[in-house]
């Protein structure tokens, strides 16, 4: 017999798995410790079950307003000293990005959409290629 444990959402994960409840949210800082955002969404793709982007949200106020930007997963990386998500990409480089609004969002699925925000952000990955 295996056990199981049920999630909670006052559960620490401690393992390399977590919760998209618990990503959903979570801080976003650059290598300085500056906070960038919180992460707003993730975005799973379908057909390989990967995680392809982070939905950061940038600039908002008491959790209003503010850009969203699409970043490669890859290009975000987990601190557990800092419980928040850590990125190299210079604030500037942030700023100038490809953004949208909540109400305006980007077709996520497209493969030439893909290719500009993999490239634009120095990204590695190329899942988005082979999944369509």
């Amino acid at each position: 017999m295996v056990d199981t444990v049920q999630p909670t959402s006052d559960v620490r994960e401690t393992s390399r798995l977590i919760s998209s409840e618990k990503v959903t949210g979570a801080k976003v800082e650059n290598t300085k410790g500056d906070n960038l955002g919180h992460i707003e969404e993730i975005m799973i793709d379908k057909v390989s079950g990967r995680v392809g982007y982070a939905v950061l949200n940038y600039g908002s106020f008491l959790g209003m307003g503010g850009k969203l930007f699409a970043l490669p997963w890859d290009v975000l990386k987990y601190d557990t000293r800092r419980d928040a998500y850590v990125t190299g990409i210079p604030e500037e480089k942030l700023k100038n990005a490809p953004s949208f609004d909540n109400g305006t969002w980007p077709n996520m699925g497209d493969p030439t959409w893909g290719k500009e925000i993999h490239d634009y952000y120095g990204s590695s990955a190329d899942w988005y290629l082979s999944s369509y």
